[in-house]
């Protein structure tokens, strides 16, 4: 192997960004208070899955225009080959919906498992989500150096609660 292309130095760099993000909002001094009620914290729960979801809302959104508009692309992706601004479309949407399958349980279960004075995390982890899916959406079209940053403000901080999750979860489980 004789080192990495350009292209994998820019993805490199942009997970490297999204790490040092993610660690430091794991290292945030003073985390969001977020109420020991069991209502307060399904409420929590709730509106952060919701502004997470609305970014699957905007990529559904936006490839029904893009088709509308699109006499290729008209039919729908079963009935159509898909041009290229339909398929880029639908990578968006399939991304999303792969991390929302990841963050929103486990935001629901940090709120459960974790120590009270982390749970607020959660609150950052889902202002990390908006902020990297707004950048995925964005830069996607420029290449993989571009999205790196926006996948991975994604995707590491819902990776960060499930590591710290998994210990306490498979205590729980095993009794």
């Amino acid at each position: 192997m004789s080192g990495f292309s350009r292209t994998q130095a820019g993805v490199a760099a942009g997970m490297a960004v999204g790490l040092a993000a993610t660690i430091a909002a794991f290292a945030w001094p003073r985390l969001p208070a977020v109420p020991g009620a069991a209502e307060a914290r399904l409420t929590l729960w709730f509106a952060a899955s919701i502004s997470a979801g609305l970014w699957l809302l905007i990529g559904i959104a936006l490839l029904a225009r893009h088709r509308f508009f699109s006499p290729a692309d008209i039919q729908g992706g079963g009935l159509s080959e898909g041009t290229p601004g339909a398929k880029l479309l639908q990578s968006l949407i399939q991304n999303t919906l792969e991390q929302l399958a990841l963050a929103v349980p486990v935001w629901g279960g940090w709120l459960w498992l974790a120590p009270e004075e982390w749970r607020g995390l959660v609150l950052l982890c889902a202002a990390m989500f908006g902020l990297g899916r707004l950048l995925f959406f964005l830069c996607y079209r420029f290449g993989a150096p571009a999205r790196a940053l926006g996948f991975t403000l994604t995707f590491y901080p819902t990776v960060g609660l499930y590591l710290f999750l998994l210990p306490r979860t498979f205590a729980i489980l095993l009794g």
